[in-house]
């Protein structure tokens, strides 16, 4: 079968290429224009492309089917792969990438462990665990205060960067 004076493999073909090549494109320029598309997401788009033309080609070409068939057939396997490319990695890897950012001020109140010791007017580390990583700080005694390596402390304010933290007490 024809369409345009080219015949249906060859039109599969070449928008095979032409989306690998968007493909490429786009994994270059994807930082310019990241906007929130939803379903529409360029590279939801261009996974359908590539795998309706990738599956119609090789119907076309190797499957007893007409053509009609085949597009609706390469259209439904291109849909499945790109609804589960959506769900299944771009929406978990776009709210991933978030989840390690903090800042100063959610560290108030947090517990921590004292790494190297904090002597009396002067620095020591702490280190502030959670699911989605370790947070190593500089730390000072809030009290102006020695405490020992290894002890639980709390944050209560964070300055320049600094946590003042106090000894956690034993309920």
């Amino acid at each position: 079968m024809e369409l345009f004076g080219f015949s249906i493999t060859s039109i599969y073909l070449l928008l095979l290429i032409i989306s690998g090549i968007c493909i490429l494109v786009t994994l270059v320029i994807s930082d310019v224009f990241s906007a929130e598309l939803g379903i529409l997401n360029p590279t939801v788009i261009l996974a359908f492309l590539t795998i309706l033309s990738a599956s119609g080609f090789l119907m076309e070409k190797y499957a007893l089917l007409n053509s009609i068939a085949v597009l609706v057939l390469s259209s439904v396997i291109a849909i499945i792969v790109a609804l589960c490319l959506h769900f299944f990695v771009l929406i978990p890897l776009s709210s991933a990438e978030e989840s390690l950012v903090y800042d100063d001020e959610s560290l108030k109140g947090r517990v921590g462990k004292v790494i190297t010791a904090i002597p009396k007017d002067g620095f020591g580390e702490i280190l502030i665990e959670s699911y989605s990583g370790n947070i190593s700080k500089t730390a000072a005694a809030f009290y102006n205060e020695e405490i020992a390596s290894a002890a639980n402390v709390v944050i209560i304010e964070v300055k320049n960067h600094i946590a003042y933290v106090v000894l956690q007490e034993d309920l």
